[in-house]
């Protein structure tokens, strides 16, 4: 059967290295591989956190423009804004009406936040602020997106293969009742699949909301800000380069950074580094990294400045991106009976 991929990324500001090191590289590493791929702007899933409407335009063009300069070939690969696809939120309300409450309560995002004696309860107890329902139903808006261009694989890493349970669950059980549709979706695990963390804090992931501007390295920053968030990074008092994610967080996190974007191993990079104390390794990892990111950030730049290209492009992703979600959602209705 043919091979269909699918991953999304939120338009929630510029992605930061992690997110090129966790996600983005190896999306253009797939488009040169067979099979029918499609690259999602979720900008649905951002809504879960409430954002201006200038912030949400601004943020489209922006990952768009980062994506194109990360050579995300809009040719190869359907690139496409979620939201302009209807069948992502229609297929939604479908799984929403087939899967039990209680198999969401199971989820992480509701495990620990909702009581597990009475749903109604909760909601009365968040009437008054907070528990926006889509921070929780977002899963089978997830589960919508994947299985709406009937996704066989979704590029990411073993922690998330949580997710894509209900995915499965839900395929299965649908399949069991109107005859065999959606297939299984597996993940592309790789790794290299890399969990950079916070440069200042080690011990949790890069984030575009780290309290700290200088934890993570934002693709578009220029050459002197790498370098200087880079020497500011938390290591330890230990001079030499090893790589110990448990016992020695910091230095492994620049280690990490090294290998993902030169696509070496812990071990060669540790051999690279043999001679070094941490401070002049630091500035070896800079260099990679200025290296890696100066093309990409001049390419953003002039990809940014030309707002009709990056909608023409989104538009004719969205084209082919709805031409395929039509069609799967009709033959939905169908076996559903609401055709």
């Amino acid at each position: 059967p043919n091979r269909v991929i699918f991953s999304g990324i939120q338009p929630t500001g510029i992605p930061h290295l992690g997110n090129y090191l966790g996600a983005i590289k190896h999306w253009v590493k797939l488009q040169n591989k067979p099979g029918d791929i499609y690259y999602s702007i979720v900008d649905l899933h951002s809504l879960t956190i409430p954002k201006s409407r200038t912030f949400m335009r601004t943020s489209i063009l922006d990952i768009t423009a980062c994506l194109l300069a990360c050579e995300i070939n809009p040719e190869r690969a359907v690139l496409y804004q979620q939201s302009c696809v209807p069948e992502h939120t229609l297929l939604s309300w479908v799984i929403g009406c087939l899967v039990p409450v209680n198999r969401l309560k199971h989820l992480p995002q509701w495990k620990g936040r909702i009581p597990s004696f009475s749903l109604s309860l909760w909601f009365r107890s968040h009437k008054h602020g907070g528990g926006h329902i889509g921070r929780y139903t977002y899963p089978l808006l997830q589960t919508a997106d994947i299985l709406l261009y009937k996704a066989t694989h979704v590029p990411a890493g073993d922690d998330q293969a949580v997710h894509l349970i209900l995915t499965n669950e839900f395929a299965k059980s649908f399949n069991r009742t109107h005859g065999h549709f959606f297939p299984q979706t597996q993940i592309i695990s790789d790794p290299t699949f890399a969990r950079i963390r916070d440069l200042r804090n080690p011990t949790v992931k890069m984030s575009k909301s780290s309290q700290s501007e200088n934890g993570r390295i934002e693709i578009t920053d220029y050459d002197d800000a790498i370098r200087g968030k880079i020497k500011r990074a938390i290591t330890d008092c230990t001079s030499a380069v090893t790589y110990d994610p448990d016992n020695r967080p910091g230095v492994s996190n620049l280690v990490q950074i090294h290998c993902g974007l030169s696509d070496i191993t812990p071990t060669e990079a540790c051999n690279t580094a043999q001679n070094m104390d941490t401070g002049a390794y630091k500035t070896l990892v800079a260099n990679v990294v200025i290296d890696h990111l100066s093309p990409i950030r001049e390419r953003y730049f002039e990809l940014r400045q030309d707002e009709n290209r990056l909608k023409e492009i989104l538009k004719y992703g969205n084209q082919r991106a709805a031409k395929v979600a039509k069609e799967n959602f009709n033959a939905v209705r169908d076996l559903l009976g609401i055709q």
